[in-house]
């Protein structure tokens, strides 16, 4: 089994390449498991250390598109691609060019050359509940469903709505296995905060853990979906082991979600660290996030992922229990 992981080097490519060593082998679409040989890293920076000395990890470092133009990657043994890169959503709707140069330019060369490998690699792509969106004039629908129509409103839930049909597209023609998963925001985060319009639902968390303030930029009752990143990486590989038959439609799946509202969130955190923690959190709105996040989808559902046994986090203060957990030396107060 050889895996190519397209921005392996970011935080959920680096935690699912680290999963995919551990467990040493992958059954992809319901055949089964072969042990995994070798894992490609291609990204626009070095991955963490303990994955570039791993025998089994092939670094491949650049531009995305300038690597599939170099034909660097897919090499032609390639089974298994699990594409994560992308510019993030705050980024691609300050700078159209770039989120279109790394979001829909780079997939659709992507899929090329998956489909210039002959050999029907399974590609896993990394979408987004930004796909959905609030129409303006119309009410949202709530909740989102796995089939309800992609109404995006912003360049990067556009941009992945387009991914999401070259890979339906791409599979109908026989060229590639699409499996297109549609991310919840993924909270907790640890490290520095991205460019994402979406980074505050991790920071308001990590960074008064860390006994820094941070800024939430929306009001406590703004809703969204979350899930945390261990159930994230969960249902990524999910999807690649499912049959077609257990996959069923090419389009995109919902992966599981909790309901949270940004006050529940601080009540959660509130809970575990006291209000020292929450003292931390300045309230001061941001209109251009406010602008993006009141047209994101707050509910939404997921039956196909139910049906491949995937389920949500019980509660938000065990996502924070979790962060906690996997990152002592980033928590600097007292834990209830």
């Amino acid at each position: 089994m050889n895996i190519l992981i397209t921005g392996g080097g970011g935080f959920l490519g680096a935690r699912l390449a680290r999963t995919l060593l551990a467990q040493g082998q992958l059954s992809v679409a319901g055949a089964p498991a072969k042990k995994i040989e070798t894992i490609v890293i291609a990204d626009k920076a070095a991955p963490p250390a303990d994955l570039a000395n791993d025998p089994r990890v092939k670094c491949v470092i650049g531009d995305l598109n300038e690597q599939l133009a170099a034909k660097k990657i897919p090499a032609r043994e390639t089974d298994v691609v699990f594409h994560l890169a992308a510019a993030v959503s705050g980024e691609c709707e300050a700078d159209f060019d770039l989120g279109m140069h790394s979001n829909f330019a780079a997939t659709h060369a992507l899929l090329e050359a998956c489909r210039g490998l002959g050999s029907r690699p399974t590609v896993v792509f990394s979408s987004s509940v930004a796909v959905f969106g609030k129409l303006p004039g119309f009410p949202m629908a709530d909740p989102i469903e796995d089939f309800t129509l992609p109404t995006p409103q912003s360049s990067y839930g556009t941009q992945k709505a387009i991914a999401e049909l070259m890979m339906a597209d791409y599979a109908r023609k026989g060229f590639i296995r699409a499996r297109s998963v549609r991310l919840m925001t993924v909270s907790v985060r640890p490290g520095r905060p991205n460019g994402a319009a979406s980074s505050f639902f991790s920071g308001m968390i990590r960074e008064p853990l860390a006994g820094v303030r941070a800024q939430v930029p929306v009001g406590p009752e703004v809703e969204h979906p979350i899930l945390s990143p261990t159930r994230t990486i969960a249902g990524i590989l999910r999807c690649a082991e499912a049959s077609d038959e257990d996959w069923g439609p090419l389009t995109g799946l919902n992966l599981p979600s909790m309901r949270c509202s940004v006050g529940g969130m601080a009540q959660s955190l509130e809970r575990i660290a006291g209000p020292e923690a929450t003292a931390l959190l300045d309230w001061t709105p941001d209109p251009n996030i406010v602008k993006l996040v009141s047209r994101w989808p707050g509910h939404a559902t997921w039956a196909r992922a139910k049906a491949l046994g995937l389920s949500a986090d019980a509660s938000f203060d065990d996502v924070i229990r979790d962060y906690i957990r996997e990152n002592p030396q980033a928590v600097k107060l007292a834990i209830r």
